[in-house]
């Protein structure tokens, strides 16, 4: 009997203080909330995709990129992110680009049709993301930019 009320004691305990720890999740219907991490990091405007889905266009540090949302129903509640800068006109051997490919995590670089610079990343939002981990994600697109661009020559 003892034992019982101490498991349910403990149960009960666990109950209180899990809400503590709940926190709102953001998702890819919360475009607003996404724009505004983003604009931490620099300029940042929330546009529309020609398909009619949420798009981020902004620059960090001078460097354009947009953000894509992807796997939208009716142009909202989105499932991913999808990171890109082209680097128009620059041009770096496939050498070059593979070196990124192999020695970099969390991204993924490719010459388009025209031989352009490339970068992307994707940020999955289907059981939602903490502000903090949206923050990271940001910081890591941050870092590779910057880094990239320096990679191919940009800066």
């Amino acid at each position: 009997m003892k034992l019982t009320s101490m498991i349910a004691g403990g149960a009960f305990a666990l109950a209180l203080t899990g809400g503590a720890f709940a926190q709102t999740l953001i998702t890819g219907a919360d475009t607003e909330e996404i724009l505004n991490v983003a604009k931490g990091y620099g300029a940042a405007t929330l546009t529309t995709q020609s398909n009619g889905d949420p798009q981020i266009t902004g620059k960090i540090d001078g460097i354009a990129y947009q953000v894509y949302f992807s796997n939208c129903t009716d142009n909202a509640n989105c499932e991913d992110l999808n990171f890109y800068a082209g680097f128009l006109d620059l041009k770096p051997t496939l050498e070059v680009v593979n070196d990124w490919n192999f020695n970099k995590r969390f991204s993924r670089a490719y010459l388009d049709q025209d031989k352009d610079a490339c970068v992307e990343m994707d940020v999955d939002l289907v059981a939602g993301v903490t502000p903090e981990y949206l923050d990271g994600q940001f910081n890591v697109w941050n870092l590779i930019l910057t880094q990239f661009s320096e990679h191919v020559g940009y800066k």
